[in-house]
């Protein structure tokens, strides 16, 4: 997230001073176009030095959950927790049952994060009243493991060497073997930890990873610009999936 952050903030110095370039913005102290064309200059550099950064994987040493399981590498993650007023029971129930209508703002930041453009059904294309981990298994996603009232793990191809049509499978063993240069799989999982009676901790986590450095690459610069977007439907569906979870206590 901070690399997505400093990203914007770069394109925001870069917009400035372009801005300025034409009509000084004194009202920032921009007075003259030398200072704006350095900001122009200063925005392009960064926003190229964040965009070009190398990225480490992280490596799971004692795999203690499914998502361990099938992700125990990985380049890039994110992850949400919150907490909720119900039993694991209904927790989980909640996470396989929500729909795209129940989370505030989906089919706005769908819309976004697909440029604007229609598409098949999909999950940043769903029907409205169908779950959307439904949505998301029948389509590009694969449903690699569940442990009913505890964990839900599905996972993606999310990047193919070109004119290699893969979705995630077809079975969780062939895409945990998945290891040929050229690819990126995510890995998204839902976990419910009970806390005391009536009280759980829902978490979230998505790990991608990248199979070769030309695909790891390629795809951090794409994984730096779609952050905060994907942020903020995680935070969104997880709203909803703790609404919906309270609503049947």
């Amino acid at each position: 997230m901070a690399s997505s952050i400093a990203l914007y903030a770069f394109v925001i110095v870069t917009l400035l001073g372009l801005a300025a370039l034409l009509r000084p913005l004194r009202f920032l102290g921009i007075r003259n176009r030398r200072l704006a064309a350095l900001l122009v200059l200063v925005g392009v550099a960064g926003a190229w030095h964040v965009l070009d950064r190398t990225v480490l994987a992280t490596y799971v040493t004692a795999p203690a959950t499914k998502l361990d399981e099938f992700a125990p590498i990985y380049q890039f993650s994110e992850k949400e927790v919150i907490p909720v007023h119900a039993s694991a029971e209904h927790v989980y129930e909640s996470i396989v049952r929500v729909t795209a209508a129940e989370i505030p703002f989906y089919r706005t930041l769908a819309w976004i994060r697909r440029g604007g453009v229609e598409g098949p059904e999909n999950m940043l294309n769903p029907a409205d009243h169908d779950p959307l981990v439904d949505v998301a298994t029948r389509t590009s996603f694969l449903r690699l493991a569940e442990v009913p009232g505890r964990e839900f793990v599905m996972g993606a191809v999310v990047l193919a060497p070109s004119g290699v049509r893969i979705v995630a499978g077809p079975t969780p063993e062939s895409f945990k073997r998945l290891s040929q240069p050229g690819f990126a799989k995510a890995t998204m999982s839902f976990v419910v930890e009970p806390q005391g009676p009536g009280w759980c901790f829902l978490r979230t986590e998505t790990r991608v990873h990248a199979t070769d450095p030309v695909s790891r690459d390629g795809f951090s610069r794409y994984w730096t610009v779609i952050t905060p977007g994907s942020k903020l439907i995680r935070l969104m569906w997880m709203r909803a999936i703790k609404v919906r979870a309270e609503g049947t206590t």
